[in-house]
């Protein structure tokens, strides 16, 4: 995590973070390292629908054709956060955490992450199998600094 930050300042990379299942676990995950305030650009926890429709600008027809769980929300959400933010690179995040809340074609555990780079959009569709709400969180946070840091070599 240091050696991303210590990257990150070196090539002069500001990030920012939309997060809905993690809670804010990835922004905290950053700046919990002593150097983040000079890349930690912004971070949004838009945890219910109404503020990724409001704050995000997720058009609320992605919500309800896709659900805020899919990897529609999660690219409206990183799209749109680059709007907003004018980081370098942005994150998002959207899943079902757990223990509850899954369905047979949504389980406990499906997560999407999204990674805008300039352009490019990246947007990764994950299935952790621990049905342990932090442990979900935290493989999240860990598959989602890992995707930035490839975004950043």
């Amino acid at each position: 995590m240091k050696s991303l930050i210590k990257l990150l300042i070196k090539k002069k990379i500001k990030i920012s973070v939309a997060e809905s299942c993690t809670g804010g676990l990835l922004a905290s995950a950053i700046t919990s390292i002593s150097g983040a305030s000079k890349i930690f650009n912004l971070g949004l926890i838009t945890y219910s629908n109404q503020t990724k429709i409001k704050i995000l600008k997720v058009n609320k027809n992605i919500i309800k054709r896709f659900g805020a769980v899919s990897y529609e929300c999660c690219y409206a959400m990183v799209s749109n956060l680059s709007k907003i933010s004018k980081a370098n690179i942005n994150v998002s995040i959207t899943g079902i955490a757990g223990p509850r809340g899954g369905t047979k074609k949504k389980p406990v555990g499906l997560v999407y992450i999204g990674v805008k780079k300039g352009r490019k959009i990246q947007i990764i569709k994950c299935l952790f199998k621990s049905k342990k709400r932090s442990s979900i969180q935290k493989a999240t946070v860990k598959k989602a600094l890992n995707l930035v840091l490839r975004a950043t070599k």
